[in-house]
């Protein structure tokens, strides 16, 4: 599954990062339908209102939709996915950042740094 929980904070925030992230990667396919709540949480070994409450967070933020009768599915609005991804890159790269200008990492060290491992990745 991926995914190893920590005591660091709590599972339902790893859960919704986990599967945000999924679905902001493209692992999980717009339109894709999710587990049921009774079966990710017996997959996870978490209580259901875990679940529930996970993906009524990834709903309210319209990652996700419900169809009625039917499940749960990742969304398909594409102005919504790419906005989710450039807010997360946001954060990726002002943690990296600050915590290369704490290490005494220069402006330019860093670009040369980023854009050779870019090239190797």
């Amino acid at each position: 599954m991926g995914l190893e929980f920590n005591s660091n904070e709590p599972i339902y925030l790893q859960i919704f990062n986990y599967i945000k992230k999924k679905i902001l990667s493209n692992e999980l396919k717009e339109g894709e339908k999710l587990p049921s709540v009774r079966e990710y949480a017996s997959e996870l070994r978490v209580n259901p209102n875990t679940i529930q409450r996970v993906y009524s967070e990834l709903e309210n933020i319209n990652l996700i939709y419900t169809q009625r009768g039917v499940g749960k599915f990742v969304t398909s609005d594409k102005k919504v996915m790419a906005e989710f991804r450039k807010d997360m890159s946001k954060e990726f790269i002002l943690r990296f950042v600050k915590e290369a200008k704490d290490m005494g990492f220069k402006k330019d060290e860093l670009i040369e740094f980023i854009s050779n491992k870019y090239e190797e990745v």
